[in-house]
């Protein structure tokens, strides 16, 4: 690549460019999840009790179902991005860091797609009998 000389040697040897978006990203989901906090704070203080059936009234509206996916995505997300960099930094044999990524991407994604799975169930609960009310007694769940 070079021609011997010490800056030869060197060049292209530098930054991946990632790092920068990375940061930025990271910035960009904490902003978000702060917003999106702030909203479900809000929101819980305006509901008038925190009963289960309150709760899933109030999470069959599409705002707030929508809001809440974003919360737990963004926040799943922001997680994922802060971690890896803790691994990066800190775990340095790679067979061991490509191990501990891969379970922190199943991690971070199984937790995001449990959260968001289950508001989408609250969600169109409304719509669907109980599921529990329909099981003969003494049945299993």
């Amino acid at each position: 690549m070079g021609n011997g000389t010490s800056i030869g040697r060197v060049r292209g040897l530098g930054s991946a460019h990632e790092g920068a978006h990375h940061w930025l990203v990271q910035r960009f989901t904490a902003i978000g999840n702060l917003i999106l906090l702030l909203w479900l704070i809000t929101s819980f203080a305006l509901l008038p009790g925190f009963e289960y059936e309150t709760i899933k009234s109030w999470l069959s509206q599409p705002v707030p179902a929508a809001a809440m996916v974003l919360l737990i995505v963004s926040t799943f997300w922001h997680a994922r991005l802060g971690l890896q960099v803790l691994v990066e930094d800190y775990v340095h044999e790679a067979g061991t860091k490509f191990g501990v990524l891969a379970l922190l991407n199943l991690a971070t994604i199984g937790g995001g797609v449990f959260g968001v799975f289950c508001v989408v169930r609250l969600a169109l609960a409304t719509a669907a009998p109980d599921a529990a009310a329909a099981l003969p007694a003494g049945a299993p769940m």
